[in-house]
């Protein structure tokens, strides 16, 4: 049975929106020359398919369901468990869990046990792993061995995957250029295609790779250990992707209108609407971001505690504290994209286009959704992207705190505040923490990147220095009909 929590729909009408701007922007040639900008530089298609590739991650995660249990008397039921498609995909990493913790690729435990000999006599040893190299013993491999082979095999299974995608993108971007295959295969390989094709696909093929080789040595190994009762590491790093997007996105649903009706009214009427918002803002940025969201966080905790019957699942209820978090943050955030966008509504309304609008008895209204926020959007986007970053940190922190996620839910945050009695252990237990700061460092490096590379290509101050990676690349020699 499908459910449909509170952030799985706003995802979806995230989605949804991202996708009705790149139509819009596709057909406007403002929007569509910068953007094609973007994508002619390497570094924005690589961390563009970084970027897409830990979204694919959260939308399989963010489709939810109840799946259907049999009982032992053969009777078929609905669970009151909440799963989402990435834990289908991920179930033997799920059920294959371990007593307690074990290092990456250990075959054995990383903590004793006291067992018992068959003579009656005890003694303290490092008990096999369950579920860990289970088939040596079959195939005779040693280790190192069934490692570099299932390696090469999951290596094998991602190139194969990598084509199947290459093929028919080629064949589209033949189609739209109105060229053949092989002309196509030739620019990118030249790197002399107007969008950074090259950087794009081979930046597809490292990461097939990747994921084939990690999912083939997961099927018989811990790859990033296991926590303390056993659970695989590697699952909770993958599974607190979505929490990280959502917080990254969701609240930018919830910061952009604060921002842009408070900005650019104060902007363009300026006198006491602009002295009451500037009070506003001034007012909330001098309370301390953090104790006002852990304040609204325990008080949204005690209520769930109160109520703990109006949740349907403990799913749900991290969904929602999940939600009042975004909705936390976005209110606290918004604050600094105001006072940008008020300096550049008070500029905009002194120019002549302005007040030849005024003279000719256009009202308020109009001009600000006509001529206002058009000539503002480049910094409404600029920032969305630069603190995209800076809030997928701040769930870790808040995390680590404490008033961060539910402690349900695995997100980065979590793992790294789990961490911090694991990293006191002798022998440290180092492998949780490593984990998320590998999965959270490439996603905030690739955010940070890809924002650099919208600033320089729609930030005006910029644009004229830079020429752009378009400029500067040569034509394909192909026909004349769109660029690749």
């Amino acid at each position: 049975m499908y459910v449909l929590l509170y952030t799985d729909a706003l995802i979806y009408l995230l989605l949804i929106a991202i996708a009705v701007f790149a139509v819009v922007a596709s057909r406007s040639k403002p929007l569509a020359v910068p953007w094609l900008r973007v994508f002619a530089r390497p570094v924005g298609m690589i961390t563009l398919v970084i970027l897409l590739a830990y979204t694919a991650v959260g939308v399989l995660d963010s489709i939810h369901y109840r799946p259907t249990v049999t009982n032992d008397a053969g009777e078929t039921r609905v669970s009151g468990e909440v799963v989402s498609v990435l834990d289908a995909i991920a179930a033997p990493l799920i059920e294959d869990t371990e007593y307690t913790y074990s290092a990456p690729f250990a075959l054995r435990s990383y903590v004793q046990q006291v067992v018992t000999a068959a003579d009656g006599s005890k003694a303290q040893v490092y008990p096999r792993l369950a579920h860990a190299g289970t088939s040596l013993d079959e195939n005779g491999l040693t280790r190192g061995e069934d490692i570099a082979q299932r390696a090469a095999k999951g290596a094998a299974w991602g190139l194969v995957a990598w084509l199947a995608l290459c093929v028919p993108l080629i064949g589209l971007i033949a189609a739209h250029c109105r060229t053949s295959p092989r002309n196509v295969v030739r620019d990118i390989a030249r790197d002399a295609t107007p969008l950074a094709w090259r950087a794009a696909l081979v930046t597809a093929g490292v990461l097939a790779v990747i994921v084939g080789v990690t999912a083939s040595l997961a099927a018989e190994y811990h790859v990033l250990g296991t926590d303390k009762v056993g659970q695989d590491v590697l699952y909770q790093a993958v599974k607190s992707i979505r929490t990280g997007l959502a917080i990254g996105t969701l609240t930018t649903l919830v910061m952009l209108p604060f921002a842009l009706l408070l900005g650019t009214l104060a902007g363009y009427f300026r006198g006491w609407v602009d002295d009451v918002i500037q009070y506003l803002y001034t007012t909330l940025s001098s309370i301390p971001g953090v104790l006002l969201i852990a304040a609204a966080v325990l008080m949204m905790q005690v209520y769930m505690e109160n109520n703990a019957e109006a949740f349907g699942s403990t799913t749900a209820r991290a969904d929602l504290r999940l939600l009042f978090l975004c909705l936390i943050l976005g209110i606290t955030s918004w604050t600094g994209l105001c006072r940008l966008l008020r300096a550049e509504t008070r500029k905009l309304s002194e120019l002549d286009y302005v007040n030849a609008a005024r003279g000719l008895g256009t009202g308020p209204l109009r001009i600000l959704g006509k001529h206002m926020l058009p000539n503002v959007m480049h910094i409404v986007l600029i920032q969305v992207v630069l603190d995209f970053s800076a809030l997928v940190l701040a769930e870790a922190v808040l995390s680590y705190i404490g008033v961060g996620v539910d402690p349900t839910m695995d997100s980065w945050g979590n793992m790294i505040n789990a961490a911090r009695m694991e990293m006191a252990r002798d022998p440290i237990v180092w492998w949780r923490l490593g984990g998320a700061f590998v999965f959270m460092l490439v996603l905030v490096l690739a955010a940070n990147l890809f924002a650099d590379v919208v600033r320089d290509a729609f930030d005006p101050r910029l644009r004229g220095d830079e020429g752009g990676r378009a400029a500067g690349r040569k034509a394909p020699a192909t026909p004349a009909g769109g660029a690749h």
